[in-house]
């Protein structure tokens, strides 16, 4: 799967299930202060990537992660 189509089903689910909106999607964009993350948010976009990617992921594997881009480069990485 390549880096557009990871982007592209990301934004989608984000929108649908997280009702973010399309205009504060940004690679730069702060990933808790745009999703309003809170503990049981987390868990709901957990399950949403290995619904979406069959990865699953770990609480550690967000060490790292503070902006939309990434989370992007993320989830290219559990994939390949």
């Amino acid at each position: 799967m390549d880096k557009e189509v990871i982007i592209e089903k990301i934004n989608n689910f984000l929108v649908e299930e997280f009702e973010v909106e399309k205009d504060d999607i940004a690679p730069e964009a702060d990933l808790k202060e745009t999703l309003e993350l809170d503990s049981l948010d987390f868990v709901d976009l957990v399950v949403a990537i290995e619904s979406n990617f069959g990865v699953k992921l770990v609480g550690e594997d967000f060490v790292n992660v503070k902006t939309l881009q990434d989370f992007y480069n993320l989830i290219e990485n559990k994939l390949s």
